[in-house]
């Protein structure tokens, strides 16, 4: 960590030798709240430059994620962040025309996401020097369309879990409680965009782990279908339930950054099935009037009935309610399957070892690690992180295993069902909340009761948004974010967004932390 602040001091000292770069703002940009069409809207008008903005989010990160609140949201920030936007700026200068359509947009990485500029260190001291020798396929595409990867987030280590917290990083904490965790395993990311570090995140969802942070800290997260979006170059749990996706405080920004990150990639084979499945832009789908005649199907049998559960339900129901006024009609209906297989359905323990090993044939010469085996062997790993790797290599041969295979059929069996039930009711997607509790206080050892198993279960896309709050405390002066999520059919990205976006219009439900207010 000596490392990664070194870096971010004298990120900051080059700022007073660039400042000569910027003209004198006409107006002060806001950066909270900041969206990929208002920052665009402000270089257009030229009161806002690259380097303006930049340096204003390198400010809110030197002030909060290691002081203050000390959020520890990021691992690495980029040393040469203040240069790369003075070369954007040169270039919109020179001809804006050619800017893309992230162009100056900061993004923050979760740190198993491959970048050549950056050590990915997925969280573990071993690993903290890892220098891969290529961008991830998603951050390569992230690039060409104009972006700038500001920094790379703290996760829970290797991504396996839902608190983060990780040997490199320490604890996340969440920026509207924080005595509580930010969800996980991408809870850096959503820490670190809810806290406005940033314009846009990415992370990525074995589990749920785009969605639990998104959902913790009042975010949206796009879960992509299967095959829609390469895994390549992104530190893996399973091939079979890793995806990566966007995290955003608004619909329209994640759809933007889905935009770019969708496309076949032939280092990941299975994007072969999303070509021609995506269309040119997903922004067009949204409408504010997408829940007029929607049809919506509640799922019973993921709202808690105890009184544990009374807030998050509390919340749901207003939403319920928000859509229904907004011309949707709710069916409410409970999927026993889904209770029956659960528990039966996560491959990732079986695929481990398979996948970590070729991660590392990737990554290209000069690693401090190299192996699966020389990772385990290393001990560098959180407690109880370390105990689940050690039950996952002592797993010889998973992808022969009878379980393995008895669980893969368990997950054709949930997709059929799921999509039975659709087809019977007629309902264009199902709702229910991410997490039927709040989320759990920060050294808790998991995260309970999380639904988001229907999702990575059946490998139907889902979207989770900002759906309410819980009522305000002493340590939760906003309460604590509540989040509901939207699952389809396969590629049915298009209609999830929508009919989020119709409700995000008209509910307006996303308020900033008060822990990490405007900047003086």
């Amino acid at each position: 960590m000596r490392l990664r602040f070194s870096r971010l001091a004298s990120t900051l000292l080059g700022a007073s030798l660039l400042a000569a770069l910027s003209p004198v703002q006409a107006k002060p940009f806001i950066v909270e709240e900041a969206t990929v069409a208002s920052v665009h809207a402000a270089l257009k008008d030229g009161s806002l430059t690259c380097v303006a903005l930049v340096r204003q989010y390198l400010a809110r990160i030197e002030a909060y994620d290691q002081k203050g609140p000390a959020l520890r949201a990021l691992i690495t920030v980029h040393p040469d962040a203040l240069k790369i936007a003075a070369e954007m700026d040169r270039q919109y200068r020179a001809d804006p025309a050619k800017a893309g359509p992230l162009h100056c947009i900061p993004v923050i990485l979760k740190d198993n996401f491959n970048t050549a500029d950056m050590p990915t260190s997925g969280g573990n001291v071993a690993m903290k020097n890892s220098r891969p020798a290529a961008d991830a396929f998603t951050v390569a595409r992230m690039r060409q369309a104009g972006a700038l990867i500001l920094a790379k987030s703290n996760l829970q280590e290797f991504a396996r879990g839902g608190v983060s917290i990780s040997s490199l990083g320490g604890q996340v904490l969440n920026p509207y409680d924080l005595t509580r965790n930010p969800g996980g395993s991408s809870g850096g990311t959503g820490a670190a965009i809810a806290a406005n570090f940033a314009v846009l995140g990415t992370g990525s969802d074995t589990g749920q782990s785009i969605r639990s942070p998104a959902s913790a800290n009042s975010l949206v997260g796009v879960r992509p279908t299967r095959g829609l979006v390469s895994r390549a170059g992104v530190m893996p749990n399973s091939a079979t339930q890793d995806e990566v996706g966007p995290i955003a405080r608004t619909v329209a920004d994640a759809a933007r950054l889905l935009d770019v990150m969708v496309g076949f990639d032939p280092r990941d084979p299975i994007t072969a099935l999303g070509v021609g499945k995506a269309p040119a832009s997903y922004l067009p789908a949204l409408k504010a009037d997408a829940l007029q005649g929607a049809r919506i199907g509640v799922m019973t049998n993921l709202m808690g009935r105890e009184p544990r559960h009374a807030e998050v339900n509390a919340a749901m129901e207003r939403t319920i309610a928000k859509m229904q006024a907004l011309g949707a009609t709710v069916v409410r209906f409970d999927l026993p399957a889904y209770d029956k297989l659960a528990p039966v359905l996560a491959t990732d323990r079986f695929e481990a070892r398979t996948v970590f090993d070729q991660y590392f044939a990737d990554l290209g010469p000069g690693q401090p690690v190299t192996s699966f085996r020389q990772l385990v062997d290393s001990k560098t790993a959180s407690p109880a992180i370390q105990k689940t790797l050690e039950a996952e290599i002592a797993i010889e041969n998973g992808l022969n295993d009878p379980v393995y295979k008895d669980r893969t059929l368990s997950r054709e069996t949930l997709r059929i069902a799921v999509a039975a039930k659709m087809a019977e009711l007629r309902i264009d997607a199902i709702l229910y909340p991410l997490q039927r509790v709040l989320v759990s206080a920060a050294g808790q050892g998991e995260q309970p009761e999380r639904n988001g198993t229907l999702s990575n279960g059946t490998g139907f896309p889902a979207v989770t948004f900002p759906a309410g709050f819980s009522a305000p405390t002493a340590t939760a002066p906003v309460g604590v974010p509540i989040g509901a999520e939207l699952l389809a059919l396969d590629y049915s990205e298009p209609r999830l967004l929508a009919l989020a976006y119709a409700y995000e219009q008209a509910a307006k439900v996303r308020q900033p932390p008060r822990s990490t207010p405007p900047l003086d």
